[in-house]
């Protein structure tokens, strides 16, 4: 059997954070929930059609809102897929709060999805909005003992694109939701790692695994959802080819991956801006289905937790 491992997760973020980063005011109310009551079973569907399991990051307060959703979201945690802690609401400047708010983020997320899949199905793991955690984060995912991180994504390229469409932005007079962080996240290890309780950037003794989003070698370029559907199609195979080499290949998706612009009725105003709604859904579901084909015969898929503890029985953090 392989040792190289790949992670697939999804954060189902709502349409409403996409009119947040554009600066795009209030969406229409029947998008509030068209993640979690539309696209959510297509994953279902994509994972059990790939015979994959995968991670799921949950906001709380959107799990709270979704019936459907939750329903959903029980049956696949019931066929063995993770749910992970994505915070209560969504802030993108959690890392900018104090202590006590980012410990009501993640508790209180915590609880909510506790009380849908059950105290043993748990999230052990967490994904920050606008990929970054700092100091405060770190202690509060300590003190609640989670196992994972999975927040930090060092990718200049990526960094660089949104500092220039917040500038953007800016300049026509629109405001982002979206926050610029530390650029010095952007140094750390491309590959997963045990992080210093003072700099997560850095390597060092905190109880807990970083496992960042995949990146490329060198140039550090997302291999991230948005690459296989929305990118060139001879993109795909140099994308492949490098991470290989990594141990771990932490594949991250949104569930707008899986939207579709026309049958989810979704304006112009946001469609437009987002190139993942260029293409019809489909298209990225044959794309998708097709990239974890290939990876089964080069790696081994688990989910988060499960890459955690791999990694840490094998000594690699």
């Amino acid at each position: 059997m392989t040792d190289k491992l790949c992670a697939v997760s999804v954060d189902l973020d709502p349409l409403t954070a996409y009119y947040d980063i554009h600066g795009l005011g209030d969406p229409p109310r029947q998008l509030r929930e068209t993640i979690m009551r539309r696209v959510l079973p297509r994953f279902e569907r994509l994972f059990d059609e790939a015979g994959v399991r995968a991670t799921l990051f949950v906001i709380g307060r959107v799990l709270e809102r979704s019936e459907v959703g939750a329903q959903t979201m029980r049956r696949m945690v019931e066929a063995g897929h993770e749910v992970g802690n994505h915070t209560y609401s969504h802030p993108y400047d959690l890392c900018r709060q104090s202590e006590a708010v980012i410990d009501e983020e993640i508790g209180r997320a915590h609880e909510t999805i506790s009380s849908l899949v059950g105290e043993e199905r748990a999230p052990v793991g967490f994904r920050a909005p606008g990929y970054f955690i700092n100091a405060k984060v770190i202690e509060v995912l300590a003190k609640r003992r989670y196992r994972y991180d999975s927040s930090m994504f060092p990718s200049p390229p990526y960094y660089l694109a949104k500092a220039a469409v917040m500038a953007g932005m800016a300049l026509r007079g629109r405001r982002s939701a979206s926050v610029l962080h530390d650029p010095r996240g952007l140094s750390c290890p491309a590959d997963p790692y045990r992080p210093d309780w003072r700099r997560p950037w850095a390597r060092g003794s905190a109880p807990l695994v970083e496992l960042p989003i995949a990146v490329m070698p060198t140039w550090r370029v997302p291999a991230i959802g948005t690459l296989f559907a929305a990118g060139p199609s001879w993109v795909r195979r140099p994308v492949l080819q490098a991470m290989v080499a990594r141990p771990l290949f932490n594949l991250e998706l949104h569930g707008i991956d899986l939207a579709d612009a026309v049958d989810d009725r979704i304006p112009t105003a946001l469609a437009g801006r987002q190139p993942d709604l260029r293409i019809p859904m489909d298209d990225k579901f044959r794309i998708f289905k097709a990239l974890i084909e290939e990876l089964k015969a080069t790696h081994r898929f688990v989910t988060l937790a499960g890459a955690a503890d791999a990694l840490e029985q094998t000594g690699a953090v």
